[in-house]
């Protein structure tokens, strides 16, 4: 089953390509020049509409959007490795629920601060009101994974999962853009563990290089 992973340097992709890398999955990587417009070409776009990365084409069929593709990689290669939840195992749940939370709830309270505070957004879109909002959004966030990993030393339990990947690379990009882990002793010991690994260590050279 040939599969193709569409990225870019310091983009979205990357956890994706660290899942990709923690599972052993054979696969081709195509490398978009973002600034060049690549991800605009009528080519890509018949792959994914949206005209980001990452995309997946899985045997000839593409995905998009990285919660989705790090949930289906998990499905189809991380089970037999015990890096994701079985299918009647209820810790799926879990893993989907905080997978998502990831991406739907915590990254949108990030983009909103970006959006209101950041540099690269135009000073007319700054707002310090909503910034204020979107941190205080943050530290409740951070707040919930801490207590969540008060008990355990990964987020589903003893063993390091695909969740801890997903989840750790949301807060680690937070942590990139200015959001602050101080208050809360777990989410960074458990951070430190995560950033260990072998796979998170081997992409992110491969970015560097």
């Amino acid at each position: 089953m040939p599969i193709t992973l569409y990225a870019a340097p310091m983009s979205s992709a990357i956890p994706v390509a660290q899942t990709l890398a923690e599972l052993d999955v054979r696969h081709e990587v195509v490398t978009l020049d973002l600034a060049a417009g690549d991800q605009r070409k009528p080519e890509y776009l018949a792959l994914n509409p949206n005209g980001q990365v990452p995309t997946l084409v899985v045997d000839g069929t593409p995905m998009f959007e990285a919660v989705a593709i790090m949930q289906w990689l998990g499905d189809r290669f991380g089970v037999e490795r015990g890096l994701w939840p079985a299918a009647d195992d209820l810790q799926r749940l879990e893993a989907l629920s905080w997978t998502t939370w990831t991406y739907v709830t915590f990254s949108a309270a990030m983009k909103r601060m970006l959006l209101a505070s950041s540099d690269r957004v135009p000073q007319e879109l700054h707002s310090e009101v909503h910034a204020k909002h979107a941190r205080d959004e943050l530290q409740r966030l951070l707040g919930m994974l801490n207590e969540r990993l008060a008990s355990r030393d990964y987020m589903l339990g003893k063993e390091y999962t695909l969740v801890d990947l997903v989840v750790g690379s949301g807060v680690s990009y937070g942590t990139f853009c200015g959001v602050c882990v101080d208050d809360h002793a777990h989410v960074q010991s458990w951070l430190r563990r995560v950033q260990e690994r072998p796979s998170y260590k081997r992409v992110w050279v491969e970015q560097a290089s």
